[in-house]
């Protein structure tokens, strides 16, 4: 019997959460394909007893158990050999450019923006997240900006993993800090959409008032 020659491309086998070649891959009861941590991740954050498929929506109760899938673990192993040693290197455009913080080091690409939540930077594959995913879409993002964590104000740096505490290795603060400035920004907007809605209602009154003498004076 002839062998079937089929045909796999490598988008196949990204995670539809990451976008990235699976890691740890896990299917889960509809059929779908996940990195075992992106999909960890997925349910921990969701309601307590709602756990659903990102992609199809079909949801399960209770919360199902994430196994490894070893069969298609060694697939996507073969297929990363066979990436790296066919695949031209990509190196980052210039000197000056930022680069993503979730590529792979050897494979490094120029990073687009930056998240003020994650703060971390993203090239063109790897913010898509940030505008399909919910909750990330409210997450505030800039142009891109190197060494992110460095331009904060020691106080937005005390929440940081490893930041400036006392006893800490404190790092230079390098410029203004990013976090205030979106804070003024935002600030900035409220005020204005309250000046526009005391307009609003001035300009509401005001037509009030002269609908009424108006009216008055007919009688």
């Amino acid at each position: 019997m002839a062998e079937a020659n089929i045909s796999v491309t490598e988008s196949q086998f990204r995670c539809p959460i990451c976008l990235d070649i699976l890691k740890d891959p896990v299917s889960i009861p509809c059929g779908h394909t996940y990195c075992m941590a992106c999909m960890t991740c997925y349910w921990d954050q969701t309601d307590l007893g709602h756990y659903s498929c990102p992609q199809c929506r079909e949801e399960f109760i209770p919360r199902p158990m994430l196994r490894r899938n070893t069969v298609l673990q060694e697939v996507v192993d073969k297929l990363k050999l066979n990436e790296l040693a066919t695949a031209p290197e990509l190196y980052l455009g210039g000197v000056g450019d930022v680069p993503c913080d979730f590529c792979p080091v050897q494979n490094k690409l120029k990073a687009l923006k930056s998240c003020l939540v994650c703060l971390a930077s993203f090239c063109e594959l790897h913010i898509l997240p940030h505008r399909d995913v919910g909750t990330l879409r409210r997450h505030k993002l800039v142009a891109a900006v190197e060494s992110l964590a460095e331009r904060l104000c020691p106080q937005h740096r005390l929440g940081l993993e490893h930041g400036g505490g006392e006893g800490g290795d404190a790092v230079e603060w390098s410029g203004d800090c990013m976090l205030c400035e979106s804070d003024q920004e935002e600030l900035h907007s409220i005020d204005e959409q309250r000046a526009r809605k005391q307009v609003i209602i001035i300009i509401h009154g005001t037509y009030i008032a002269l609908f009424k003498d108006a009216y008055s004076s007919l009688w």
